[in-house]
């Protein structure tokens, strides 16, 4: 079965993660960053759809290609991920509302994998916003392995 991996990132972190998923996976999967357009997905048995939490919100590339392939996605098996700073029940939420409810409902598999705020990497905008939710002034990095090694696993067992 061939995987493709698709992602969407401002600074990278989930470029990073996306990567971390492919070793983890045992056929070869192939890595695409839609900021570099959209693949053809029919030569896909498995797509994996992530992309970073910006403002609460997924990156528009991210949400743009579930929209335009939903019907060929609905017929793939379809793994979710979300990259941000929020855990548990927030992760959960910002994970739920960031694909539609047409794919959330097929996915076999669903996870946060961390987050990473980077100040060097931030306008001085970004950084004050981050500063006011977070309540630090420190960059932070978290990458959740074990929850890139369970999704990794839902996939290899569909």
């Amino acid at each position: 079965m061939s995987t493709l991996i698709v992602y969407a990132t401002k600074y990278g972190f989930t470029k990073t993660c996306a990567e971390i998923l492919a070793k983890n996976l045992d056929e070869k999967a192939d890595i695409c960053d839609l900021s570099d357009g959209h693949p053809d997905l029919l030569g896909y048995d498995k797509v994996i759809i992530g992309g970073s939490i910006y403002a609460g919100k997924i990156r528009k590339p991210a949400m743009r290609f579930c929209s335009d392939n939903l019907d060929i996605l609905k017929k793939k098996k379809v793994g979710l991920f979300i990259c941000g700073i929020a855990d548990g029940d927030d992760a959960r939420k910002q994970l739920e509302s960031s694909f539609p409810n047409e794919l959330l409902a097929v996915a076999v598999a669903k996870e946060s994998f961390g987050g990473e705020c980077n100040y060097d990497k931030m306008n001085f905008m970004e950084r004050f916003i981050l500063k006011k939710i977070t309540g630090s002034s420190e960059s932070q990095s978290r990458i959740a392995e074990d929850n890139i090694t369970r999704l990794a696993e839902q996939m290899k067992n569909t």
